[in-house]
Formats: structure tokens, sequence, C-alpha cells
């Protein structure tokens, strides 16, 4: 009778906790969902320039229209007044393709239905190298260029910054530990600002590396020397995104392991004599593991976002160049659907940190209780 009082008690305190974790799950998915939503239509808003882009596409559509009747002999010999009418049912196919008849605000909401639905439409001034004019391929043919460049030089300075700050906790005080400090204010410079530095110094004053681009022009044909040929591109942005967070990252992880490392619980296992690399595992990185989650999932939504100058300055084809290109042709597909991923990929790395919080730090408690 007591094994059987034992389990229905253990039965019910686990149906309470996952009443709680459902609970828990539910009200995070409303608001990342809600947030999602407003963001998307913001930016909807915006790239519109609420509804003012669409005079600017209707002008646009008339001048292509003209411009194309004009240039075709074969209706040199019509009237005026049938050039002019053919030119306006040209323009209304547009207009009807485009839904410009159709009140702002309406296909706003309409446009909001379909990027949550990741239906991202069509381009409508570009295309990808493919000849695509579907927004998604355009979107993943950039993809992998953004995603090498910013994959290879964050996560560089992630984990050369972590390891060399904890090197630091120890040596607090030295002559590199001031230095560090000294130069952390080096980053205050963003990354394409020491780009155009080390452009000028290592790419015309002593020509070891190309200025620009993602591989040499013809592409070479052999995978070895295609990768070498890849590698060379990528030395200068690397080198430049690192340079201008390198210094800054190891000052602060090693303020934060410097605070960790003097409370009380690591100077009482100093005092037994435990061996420094143990009370650093032990100690100090383990109860910091959920900040440098973080940091690291943060890092790698980033990469997604690309940066528009550094790309711009090193002409690297990737997701900023791409979003570049999208404004100056007032292309709000392109513009929507660049935003709408970056904001898919950063409410579900917000979703999986709540989780990993949990599991990471057993003092995270969900709605009161145990997960």
């Amino acid at each position: 009778m007591l094994e059987t009082g034992a389990d229905l008690n253990r039965d019910r305190a686990w149906m309470r906790d996952l009443r709680r974790l459902a609970l828990f799950v539910g009200k995070r998915l409303v608001a990342l969902v809600v947030t999602v939503l407003v963001g998307v239509y913001l930016t909807i808003l915006i790239a519109n320039m609420g509804g003012k882009v669409d005079e600017l596409r209707l002008v646009q559509i008339k001048t292509a229209a003209a411009e194309q009747i004009r240039a075709d002999p074969a209706f040199h010999d019509l009237p005026s007044a049938e050039r002019e009418a053919l030119m306006q049912a040209q323009v209304q196919l547009e207009v009807d393709r485009l839904r410009l008849d159709e009140p702002f605000i309406w296909r706003s909401f309409d446009y909001l239905y379909q990027a949550m639905r990741l239906d991202l439409g069509r381009a409508e001034e570009m295309h990808s190298d493919a000849g695509s004019r579907q927004v998604y391929n355009i979107i993943v043919e950039r993809l992998p260029a953004t995603l090498l460049l910013f994959g290879t030089a964050n996560l560089l300075v992630f984990f050369v910054s972590v390891y060399a700050a904890l090197g630091l906790s120890r040596r607090y005080g030295s002559k590199l530990d001031r230095a560090v400090i000294g130069l952390a204010p080096t980053s205050a410079a963003p990354a394409w600002f020491y780009g155009i530095f080390l452009i000028l110094l290592l790419a015309f004053v002593v020509p070891l590396f190309p200025a620009g681009g993602m591989v040499a022009v013809p592409p070479p044909d052999d995978p070895w020397a295609y990768a070498a040929s890849v590698l060379k591109h990528l030395a200068l942005p690397v080198t430049a995104m690192f340079v201008a967070q390198i210094f800054i990252s190891i000052y602060s992880w090693r303020t934060f392991f410097l605070i960790h490392a003097s409370e009380d619980y690591v100077e009482m296992a100093r005092a037994k004599g435990l061996p420094d690399r143990l009370i650093e595992q032990r100690y100090i990185l383990r109860p910091t593991l959920s900040p440098i989650v973080t940091s690291f999932l943060l890092m790698l939504i980033g990469l997604w976002s690309g940066a528009i100058i550094l790309e711009q300055v090193f002409n690297w084809p990737g997701l900023g160049t791409l979003l570049f290109e999208a404004i100056g042709h007032r292309d709000t597909p392109v513009i929507i659907g660049s935003v709408v991923i970056f904001a898919y990929l950063l409410a579900a790395t917000v979703f999986l940190l709540d989780f990993i919080y949990a599991v990471l730090d057993p003092r995270v408690r969900i709605e009161g209780g145990r997960q």
C-alpha cells in the first residue's frame, strides 16, 4: 500500500511538472510568434515606405512599357491613340499582377501572411546567378559565402578570446593583461575600417592577397586550386573582423572570469590545494556555461545577417551585398525575405536557449517548479 501511494505521488508530481513545462512552452511560443509578427510587419511597412514604393513602381512600369513600345519597329506606324491604348493595356497587366490597384494596407497583411508561411515569392528586379527569380533561391545562393566568411571569423574570435581570457584571468595585472586592456578600445572601429587599411597595405603596397572577391576569375577547375583561391581571398576580410573584435572580446571574457574566480567557493578550492586546471574547469567554466552558450548561439545566428559595408569593401558575394543591392533596386520581396529568415532563426535561438539554461543551470525554474 505504501509503494502504491509513493507511485501515485510520483505520478502526480510528474504530471504537475509536465503541465508547468507545457504552460511555459506555450507562453514562450506565443511571445516569440507575436514578436516575429510585429518585427516582420514593421519591415513590410518600412520596406514599402507605407505604400509610397507602389507609386515609384507604377512610374517605373509606365516608363518601361512606353520604352518597350517606342523601341519596337512594329508599333511605329500605329496611330498615337492606339499606341497609348496598347501601353495602358500593358501597364494594367502589371498592375493586376502586382495588385497595385488594391489598398496597400490590405496587401500588407497578405504580405505578412505569406512571409510567416515562408512563401517569399518572386523578386521584382533581381535574380540569382542561375537565372531564378524566386527569393528563396536568391538567398540560398548567397548564403554559403556569408556563412564561410562570418563563420570562420566569428568562430575564430570566439574560441581564441575565451581561451585567451581564461589564461589572462590567471595572470591578472601582468604586462600581457595590461596590453589587452590598452588595446580594447581599438574595437570601437568597425571591421570594414581595418579592411580598407589591410587592402591598401597587403593588396596594393605589398600585393600578397587579392583586394576583393571570393575566388579568382576565371575560377580554377581543379577543386584544390579552387579551395586555395577561396582561402586566399578569405584572408583579408577574416583578418579585418578578427582585429576589430578580438581585444574587446578577450577583455570582456577576462573580466567575467575574474568575477567568478573571486567567489568564495573558488578561494576555498584553492585553499584545499586543488590544481588550477581543475579549479578552472569545475569552479569557473562550469558556472559560466550559460552565458558562454548564449554568446555562442547568438554569434551563430548573427552569421546569417552578414554585414553590408564589410562585404561591399571586399566585394564579397554574401547576404550583406544582396541586401545592399535589394535596397538599391527597391526589391521589396528580397528585403522582406532576408528579414523573415533572420527573424525565424533569432526566435528559434531564443526558444532553444530557454531549455539550454534549464539543463546547464539547475537554479533555473519553470513557473515556480523544477523542470
